[in-house]
């Protein structure tokens, strides 16, 4: 209530301190006029002095005084300095004796600098744009492969099915997927089919074909006469999966030849049997990787001319050929022998523990 009576006063001084200044100009008394100013000045300043004040204080350069006094303090010594020093009058002469016309020609010079500097930038924000939908159609398509393949292995009991129509309609929809998407949607498709077991060997019934439950929740791995739901198989060969989370992933007898793995996380990973000649794992972290089955002695690297001894090891062994391990994290003293024994000169250069304690058994 005080409030508006406060303003309904200052709104009426402010209408007479109007009169007060029009009133003389009008009847042209002009020596009534500079004592009208006055007046009104005594009036209007009151009123507007305070909320001036506080917009002052609100704004940027209120809240920061002390900087924008010493500014106003610098300026101001800098122009006294000039006109003292003569600077003021020298630039003037400069001034007067510039030649406007190349000027000119050097103005348009920078504008089409600066118009060409707004296109670029204007071509980083699109492109920056188009990645954002990038990724979000990816992982829209990423989902729709998830219920698609979830829709074919599963039946109305919530039992695996896996007839060999549905394992080739499923391996033609991941090999078209891991086509087309970028390292991080690769790692979430081959993480997912690892999850689900659809790359591991399992066991069948022999009638039908279906998986064979292990009483404990899961279903019985078969090592070496299984059937995988999904067979990578050469579907990731050449592919970048760098710096992704494959953690745990069962990528046993996968073809990865010249993949890029590097900076990868494959801790806890199945790796044995997969075809890593000429792949890239540097800085991949290798902590507890399997990449053979059987003892150190006796195993050996799969070749398709042999069927692979799970008991010895021979044939189920990683072909670690011509690979990089340069700066490996976490690999094991067991893990460090093989890729020694087995990798070849090429590669046993880039193990940086060294490997010249260990017999190059590839002979190459």
């Amino acid at each position: 209530m005080l409030r508006n009576f406060a303003l309904l006063i200052a709104t009426a001084l402010t209408i007479f301190a109007a009169i007060v200044m029009g009133w003389p100009d009008a009847q042209g008394l002009m020596p009534w006029v500079l004592p009208s100013l006055a007046i009104a000045a005594l009036v209007v300043i009151p009123v507007l002095v305070p909320s001036l004040v506080r917009g002052w204080l609100q704004s940027p350069l209120g809240k920061h005084g002390h900087i924008t006094t010493a500014s106003l303090i610098a300026f101001s010594v800098i122009l006294i300095y000039a006109h003292y020093s003569g600077f003021d009058i020298v630039f003037s002469q400069w001034f007067n004796s510039l030649k406007w016309d190349a000027l000119g020609a050097v103005g348009q010079i920078l504008i089409a600098i600066l118009a060409v500097w707004v296109a670029w930038r204007q071509n980083e924000i699109s492109e920056t744009l188009t990645k954002q939908q990038n990724a979000i159609t990816q992982q829209q398509t990423i989902d729709t492969y998830f219920q698609g393949v979830s829709d074919l292995v599963l039946d109305p009991q919530g039992l695996l099915e896996d007839w060999p129509l549905e394992r080739a309609i499923a391996q033609a929809r991941t090999s078209a997927i891991l086509g087309g998407a970028d390292p991080e949607g690769r790692s979430k498709i081959i993480r997912f089919l690892s999850s689900a077991n659809l790359l591991t060997p399992l066991k069948r019934d022999g009638l039908l074909g279906r998986a064979i439950l292990d009483g404990t929740g899961g279903y019985v791995v078969d090592l070496a006469q299984g059937v995988r739901v999904v067979n990578l198989g050469m579907m990731l060969a050449g592919k970048d999966v760098s710096y992704t989370d494959l953690r745990g992933v069962d990528l046993s007898g996968a073809n990865l030849l010249r993949s890029n793995l590097q900076g990868c996380d494959f801790t806890g990973a199945n790796l044995a049997g997969t075809i890593l000649a000429q792949a890239n794992l540097r800085t991949a972290n290798m902590n507890k990787v399997r990449l053979f089955y059987g003892d150190l002695a006796t195993t050996s690297p799969r070749d398709r001319n042999h069927p692979p001894n799970f008991e010895t090891g021979a044939y189920t062994g990683a072909v670690v050929e011509e690979a990089d391990f340069t700066n490996v994290k976490d690999l094991s003293e067991e893990n460090r022998c093989y890729i020694a024994a087995w990798g070849g000169k090429k590669t046993r250069r880039t193990l940086t523990e060294g490997a010249n304690d260990v017999e190059n058994r590839l002979g190459r």
